[in-house]
């Protein structure tokens, strides 16, 4: 069986036709559309109603976004396509609050961009598109890199929880948390995955246990409730999660329920790796209280998943897309450079200054 890891990429360049192409992880598992999108608009949408998702993949398309989007001005000038940058620079910056790969791929593009002063504006161009395609590139490495750190960490036959999508439809390639796993498939590892359902938007079922199951990996969905029996019955030595922010203490920002899962963790002695690129690690943000989470529509919780609404009409809800795992339930956080332990203020800043 071919691996999937080699066969989908969720997020390319159509450049030719100045196209942005996406898988649209809103219709999986029952459709494999691919989305091409030319409007700026369109890419903000894809952003925001998470057709596109998962950081890396997130700062992916943002920055394919950005070159598109400097790509079709007129501007005539350096000073001029500054300025048409900056409003799709700040344009796609809008469309979600928490990633920091959203707003690290884009601060990355206007580097370059400010790098490339005194060249025109066709070379301009050139230079952010060359830039974004590096940025690709170099996720697909990271991917590989922090998934043989967290091999390390793994024994052949372990049973392994994750929770929400850190797989290769939400980066360049392999995934965070599933790197490990895919590499392990490929090496006889017979890892027992079980993914959490992860409610409200149910990643874990329409996404983690799609591509899993088509790459061959042993894996069983559970209710997002079923984490406690399964660690409970000696079913996982290991949970594994990917991550959208980490703190410079070691509080890492995941999809909602990721904090519930490592205090059950915790209590059942069962290490949690946070699988996270340096791109993800923001040591300007002292601890996850800094955190902003954004809070979702109601529809997600009462109506978007059922043929008929399965909540009272109008009934009040709460819906914040991430919550902040507490550094002191997390055993290490794996990155590309290696595996940072406690005291993450004293690790994590030594993961930067490792040679790549």
């Amino acid at each position: 069986m071919e691996n999937l890891v080699q066969v989908i990429q969720s997020v390319k360049l159509d450049d030719e036709n100045d196209r942005l192409i996406l898988l649209d992880q809103t219709l999986l598992p029952n459709q494999k559309v691919f989305l091409e999108l030319k409007e700026m608009k369109d890419v903000w949408d894809a952003i925001y109603h998470l057709r596109v998702r998962g950081a890396p993949a997130i700062g992916i398309a943002a920055a394919y976004g950005a070159y598109l989007g400097t790509k079709q001005s007129g501007a005539e000038s350096y000073e001029e396509l500054y300025e048409d940058f900056q409003k799709v620079k700040e344009y796609l910056a809008s469309s979600r609050p928490t990633a920091v790969n959203l707003f690290w791929a884009l601060d990355r593009m206007e580097k370059r961009f400010k790098k490339e002063e005194g060249k025109s504006v066709a070379e301009v161009k050139l230079a952010l598109r060359d830039e974004a395609e590096t940025i690709r590139e170099e996720d697909a490495k990271v991917c590989e890199s922090i998934g043989e750190h967290a091999l390390e960490l793994l024994k052949p036959g372990m049973g392994i929880l994750t929770h929400c999508n850190a797989g290769t439809i939400a980066t360049a390639k392999y995934g965070t948390a599933l790197a490990p796993i895919y590499l392990g498939q490929e090496r006889g590892y017979d890892f027992k995955v079980f993914a959490d359902e992860t409610r409200p938007l149910l990643q874990g079922a329409r996404l983690t246990a799609w591509e899993l199951k088509e790459a061959g990996v042993d894996v069983t969905l559970i209710c997002d409730n079923m984490a406690s029996i399964v660690m409970k019955e000696g079913k996982i030595q290991a949970v594994l999660v990917g991550c959208d922010r980490v703190a410079a203490n070691g509080d890492t920002a995941n999809k909602i329920g990721t904090s519930g899962v490592a205090i059950l963790a915790k209590h059942y002695n069962i290490p949690v790796y946070v699988c996270a690129p340096l791109s993800t690690v923001d040591l300007e943000c002292k601890t996850g209280d800094d955190i902003h989470i954004e809070l979702r529509p109601s529809e997600e919780i009462t109506s978007k998943w059922y043929s008929e609404p399965m909540a009272p009409e109008d009934v009040k809800t709460y819906n914040p897309a991430f919550d902040v795992t507490d550094h002191q339930f997390i055993t290490g956080i794996v990155t590309e450079n290696g595996v940072a332990y406690a005291p993450f203020t004293e690790s994590l800043p030594k993961m930067f200054k490792q040679d790549k």
